[in-house]
């Protein structure tokens, strides 16, 4: 293909002015269309820029609350009473709290609706009938229905009543519970009530909840042991905000929860040969630790290392003994959101402080609780990825604020609380009595440590709602632990969380817009944790620079620490600190189910025309020439077929010494008109240029096949070897966001081989085949095997089996 130079140009013929007309007939998507009619307005609580409004407030919750433990008979005794203060410019007539343990009741609207194979709660999958394959219902499923039917689940609660005695009246309705409040609760007031409660704890590996217990028989004692862990464990407020009043919506188990700040004093009493790991810290050590256990943890502080404060030799001591009575641990935490506890003889103890100069809490306390199950795999690991969690996210945020951070072993293989978190990988028991663990678990047990330590940046502390935005903390909680992730070891097998993990999502019929609420997610891991976090890696190495991201990220963090943020301030505050229009970003990952499919079509290499016949003629002369032969002339040449001209001497003329190409005087002439016609200096000049220069010019064709648009990421290949990287805004698409067309200029001798769209795979590209010009040989296998015998009955010799007969394996005779 040829560049023709020419002067005049004619705007309203021109193919760039037809297509803008031909955009506006119907067919034009602005996919760099402003967020503005999406997004909520701005106001006094919450500003444009994405920070907090001059009037913002929230409320706040703190409880004084005693908890008894019945381990036999597995239930909790409680007894609470809360201060609500009220800093909301609304009159309030009624308060709402969250009873989430009533989600066990066999009445609950999330048992009602939790529909046969499909998600809906944790725990086992029924697989529905599918053609001639009959429905499946395993025996985890089976031990739930049993226990669900065995046992009476969800709050006894009782006795709610000011503080004066005065009872208030309320309605349960599903896992919320309103209180009617006898004057209305003004602006500024606290309301000060109490209530009494009990329920029976679930047994996690049955019921699969977010706490409950596990039972291990098989321990020395006498009727085995216990891990009690206690979340979602009382009654809490409802979260009251500026944009949605009181979020009451029902928990149905996907969407977790947002909750009010508060102080928390909480006592719990339990079997005296119990250690307990809670939200806070231990205020009455001198009553529940022995001297040499205070000693060590205070010499935890300072350590290098994790320091037993509970040996593996007293945890074993203790499963073996039996109780001989009780103790009451009391715990406090300050500016917390929830809190949550676990409870356990079989509990060892380690801790290491973690130190962060300048901050709130310079030491912060890592500690970690395992029964010996854990073996050396948490010994190994689990208060070091505490420790290293922290290190990572205090850079993308702000310094730990709390005075411990807790990592305990349990039934839940992963959940988050202020300061403390459960994490479920453990070795295996060999024949020979020693424990061992595969990569796998290794990989689980890091990672899972890492994310749920990570949560108490997000939402424990950046309060986002989970139960209507679950991605809003997942999502930037999967992008940061994969940060960490590899921070830790770039080598070990780290998935889910960067943008080539998520092809198989975003390309599938089940993918749905990230915005879409919790509890309607079908696949909430890719959708909720994979998806925001691959957009987020590819914000920060792709899009914006890891500067610019980073400094953002902090800022957004650092505006709603201990303050409830919702999307729109999130993506206002990414906006502004990072000084980048993101709108299209957030509208198309975000929004849509589009996915990323972007195609190199074709490459056009071009050259100027001089307009002077004695260089372009035969330029043109060797390009015919360079034409493949007909293929009835190549035959005819073979077959030795006689040309008539040659066998016919004396015929020649001009034609057999000049061609089409052969330069008249005519030409030449038309060449000075020409140049004569360029009139103005800097035209001479420009084309002489050109002409001294003679760039190659190449025209590359792009196709957006997936409709997300995305930056070109494009590796060059030249005929020299050289290679380069170059990457076109994703601003190319924004006039016409399905094909679009670069040229790209290389100086004379720099002739390009091949082109490679995004090489690294770091765009979430759906088919990388259609990434190469020229297009590859796909490597591929060709692997023998054996077809399966069918297992239809049907196919069965049941004469042979009924007669007890075994299939001859060499075959019929």
């Amino acid at each position: 293909m040829r560049i023709i130079a020419f002067i005049s140009l004619l705007l309203i013929a021109s193919p760039a002015f037809a297509q803008g007309i031909e955009q506006t007939k119907g067919n034009f998507e602005d996919k760099f269309r402003q967020l503005d009619e999406v997004l909520p307005d701005a106001n006094v609580y919450r500003n444009a820029s994405g920070a907090p409004g001059h009037q913002y407030w929230q409320q706040q919750a703190d409880y004084r609350i005693t908890a008894e433990l019945d381990e036999k008979k597995r239930r909790l005794t409680a007894q609470a009473s809360i201060g609500y203060t009220n800093n909301s410019p609304d009159t309030l007539p009624w308060i709402w709290l969250q009873l989430d343990q009533n989600i066990f009741r066999e009445d609950s609207m999330a048992e009602l609706t939790t529909t046969f194979g499909g998600p809906g709660r944790r725990g086992p999958k029924v697989e529905p009938a599918k053609g001639d394959k009959p429905a499946k219902l395993s025996l985890k499923e089976l031990r739930r229905q049993q226990a669900m039917a065995d046992n009476e689940y969800g709050y006894d609660i009782a006795n709610i009543r000011l503080l004066d005695g005065t009872k208030l009246d309320h309605v349960i309705v599903g896992t919320l519970m309103r209180i009617d409040l006898p004057t209305p609760l003004k602006p500024g007031e606290t309301l000060d009530f109490a209530f009494d409660w009990a329920f029976n704890i679930v047994e996690e590996n049955t019921i699969f909840a977010r706490s409950g217990y596990e039972h291990f028989p098989d321990d020395p004692r006498k009727g085995g042991n216990d891990i009690f862990l206690f979340a979602q464990w009382f009654p809490r407020l409802v979260a009251y905000s500026d944009y949605e009043g009181w979020h009451n919506k029902e928990f149905l188990g996907r969407g977790e929860f947002t909750l009010e700040f508060g102080d928390y004093d909480v006592t719990m009493t339990v079997p005296d040969d119990h250690i307990v790991s809670s939200t806070g810290v231990l205020a009455n050590p001198e009553q529940i630790l022995t001297a040499t256990q205070r000693q060590r943890l205070e010499n935890a502080k300072s350590a290098d290392k994790p320091v037993f404060i509970v040996t593996p030799q007293e945890a074993a001591a203790n499963e073996r003994s039996g109780p001989t009575g009780t103790k009451t641990w009391r715990f406090t935490g300050k500016n917390v959101r929830d809190f949550a506890w676990a409870s356990s003889r079989k509990f060892m103890w380690d801790a290491q402080g973690h130190k962060q100069p300048g901050a709130e809490h310079e030491t912060v306390m890592a500690m970690s609780f395992w029964p010996k199950e854990g073996g050396d795999l948490w010994r190994k690991y689990s208060t070091a990825a505490v420790v290293h969690t922290m290190k990572v996210y205090s850079r993308f945020s702000f310094d730990y604020p709390y005075p411990t951070a807790q990592s305990v072993n349990g039934p839940v293989g992963g959940m988050e609380y202020p300061m403390i978190t459960f994490n479920g990988p453990r070795t295996n028991l060999n024949s020979d009595g020693t424990r061992t663990y595969s990569l796998s678990e290794k990989v689980f047990l890091v990672g899972v440590i890492i994310h749920e330590i990570g949560h108490i940046y997000f939402p424990m502390v950046v309060n986002s709602d989970e139960r209507q935005w679950t991605w809003m903390d997942e999502g930037i909680n999967s992008f940061l632990d994969s940060v960490a992730g590899y921070e830790w070891d770039p080598d070990m097998p780290w998935t889910r969380s960067l943008a080539r993990d998520l092809i198989p999502y975003m390309t599938s019929k089940q993918q749905v817009p990230i915005m879409t609420q919790s509890d309607s997610v079908l696949n909430l891991g890719p959708n909720a944790y994979g998806k925001p976090s691959a957009a987020y890696h590819i914000l920060r190495d792709t899009v914006i620079g890891r500067e610019r991201f980073d400094f953002a990220l902090r800022e957004y963090a650092r505006r709603w620490k201990h303050k409830r943020p919702t999307p729109a301030d999130f993506f206002r505050t990414m906006e502004e600190a990072s000084g980048t229009d993101l709108d299209w970003f957030w509208r198309g990952w975000f929004y849509t189910t589009d996915h990323v499919d972007i195609s190199l079509d074709t490459i056009h290499r071009m050259r100027l025309d001089t307009k002077d016949p004695d260089i372009d003629l035969p330029r043109r002369r060797g390009e015919l020439a360079d034409d493949p032969e007909k293929v009835g002339v190549r035959l005819n040449r073979e077959e030795r077929v006689p040309i008539w001209v040659l066998e016919n001497p004396g015929i020649e003329d001009f034609y057999d010494d000049n061609d089409q190409f052969t330069v008249t005087a005519k030409d030449r002439k038309t060449h000075g008109e020409f140049l004569k016609s360029l009139d103005e200096p800097w035209m001479r000049k420009t084309l002489d240029r050109a002409l001294a220069e003679d760039a190659n010019y190449y025209v590359l064709s792009f196709t957006n096949k997936g409709g997300l648009v995305m930056p070109i990421i494009l590796d060059l290949v030249f005929a020299n070897g050289e290679k380069e990287r170059m990457m076109i805004p994703a601003e190319i698409w924004r006039r016409n966001p399905r094909q679009v067309k670069k040229m790209l200029v290389f100086p004379k001798g720099k002739e390009l081989k091949e082109v490679v769209v995004d090489p690294d795979w770091e765009t979430a590209d759906a088919d990388v085949e259609n990434n190469h010009y020229p297009r590859r040989i796909i490597d591929s296998r060709v692997e023998a095997f054996k077809a399966p015998e069918s297992k239809k009955r049907v196919n069965r010799d049941l004469m042979g089996e009924a007669r007890g007969a075994e299939k001859n394996k060499a075959g019929k005779k």
